[in-house]
């Protein structure tokens, strides 16, 4: 995910990232914030279009089905919804999708 980050920063790309969860607070209660399902990753991409960045383990990660509720939602609302397994992955889409049409990033050395 840090990596997906700091591409999107090099990239000049507004995002943020998107925590979810729960803590506990003074009155031993928890309370919970963001929406469950939700990515990764938020942004606005250039146009104005939501992009939201699910980040997974290279090998095993699934996305759980309230994750893949939320991607067909944003999906159908018109927003680029991605799975990625690193920032070479984002890159890859982004540049299909048309988002990027320069050159390679980082003097061409994609590691």
């Amino acid at each position: 995910m840090s990596g997906c980050i700091q591409y999107l920063q090099a990239r000049g790309i507004y995002h943020w990232r998107n925590s979810t969860g729960a803590v506990k607070i003074g009155t031993g209660r928890f309370m919970k914030f963001g929406k469950k399902g939700s990515s990764d990753i938020l942004g606005i991409l250039p146009g104005g279009r939501l992009l939201c960045v699910e980040c997974k383990a290279p090998k095993n990660g699934r996305l759980s089905p309230e994750q893949k509720q939320f991607i067909d939602d944003v999906t159908k609302a018109g927003a680029l919804a991605i799975v990625v397994r690193g920032w070479i992955e984002l890159d890859q889409t982004l540049r299909a999708a048309g988002y990027i049409t320069d050159g390679p990033l980082f003097g061409g050395h994609i590691e």
